[in-house]
């Protein structure tokens, strides 16, 4: 079983496109088919020969990728990535920096994503949304213990593997939340979904970055349980005023399927106050997330 490390970035430059297929070979990278794709990257299995481990590998299109993204946002990611080891965050192994893509070499979650599962298989079981939710949370624990906010927390962004265990993905939009002197410093950058967004996000003004990874928490738990999304984004001005003045609603087909617990954790985490809303150790202490230990 391949055991990862320090991540690995080995910053090459290949004369020719046509090369890479030998530099990855040189790597011990067998490249697959692909099983996601997006504008300007798309993510295939591989496989590691010396290894005998299937892997997965985000290859980004530098040609088709936004300036800010090539200078800016993937390096932050990546370095972010370097940065942390925790058992439901996906591991990086390995970047290769070529002259047209970039091959970003992770740990294969074969279960696809939450989204995905929750639309094949409906709504979590109690016992199995506050198995998959603890994960989730002890690695948003782990990062905010590291300063480090993920800004983007969605159920595309939780992968799961082979046993289902939840592991968190994708941080394009993750950033050091303190300055060089350990000061909390706000964000005021939109980013994320506007699905999953906080309200002070929508609202356009500065915001702690930590308290906004916590509603969109909030957001994934209400799905997990709900099966549908609490809010409706089609229309964000309007869902902005429906978040600011009513109280979280859940689906009538499943308001007695919900325990009470779990429905009081989320009107807490789906606080529109940020001064009122749950901290992460609120979260962990809550009455639901230590039901189980009873």
């Amino acid at each position: 079983m391949y055991q990862h490390g320090e991540p690995h970035i080995n910053y090459q430059t290949s004369p020719l496109d046509i090369n890479d297929r030998l530099i990855l070979k040189q790597n011990g990278y067998l490249l697959d088919k692909c099983i996601g794709e997006g504008s300007y990257a798309t993510v295939k299995l591989v496989y590691h020969e010396r290894r005998h481990q299937p892997l997965a590998v985000k290859v980004i299109q530098k040609a088709k990728a936004p300036a800010d993204f090539i200078d800016r946002f993937l390096p932050r990611e990546l370095d972010i990535m370097c940065k942390i080891k925790h058992p439901h965050i996906i591991a990086l192994y390995q970047v290769l920096d070529l002259t047209q893509r970039v091959y970003i070499f992770m740990e294969l979650a074969a279960c696809g994503d939450l989204l995905d599962y929750i639309k094949q298989g409906g709504p979590l079981s109690d016992v199995a949304a506050r198995r998959m939710f603890g994960q989730l949370v002890s690695a948003l624990k782990y990062c905010h213990s590291l300063n480090i906010a993920h800004r983007d927390l969605k159920c595309e962004n939780v992968l799961l593997d082979k046993d289902l265990n939840a592991k968190l993905t994708d941080f394009g939009f993750a950033r050091v939340c303190t300055d060089e002197h350990n000061r909390r410093v706000l964000s005021q950058t939109y980013c994320g979904s506007s699905a999953y967004a906080a309200p002070e996000v929508l609202q356009g003004v500065p915001y702690n970055p930590k308290m906004y990874d916590i509603w969109s928490l909030g957001v994934i738990l209400y799905i997990m349980v709900c099966g549908s999304m609490p809010f409706d984004d089609s229309n964000v001005p309007k869902m902005l005023r429906n978040i600011l003045t009513k109280a979280v609603e859940f689906p009538s087909r499943m308001v007695d399927r919900i325990v009470p617990n779990c429905k009081i954790l989320i009107a807490h985490v789906l606080e529109p106050d940020v001064t009122r809303r749950a901290t992460i150790d609120q979260v962990i202490n809550s009455r639901w997330m230590r039901q189980s230990e009873r």
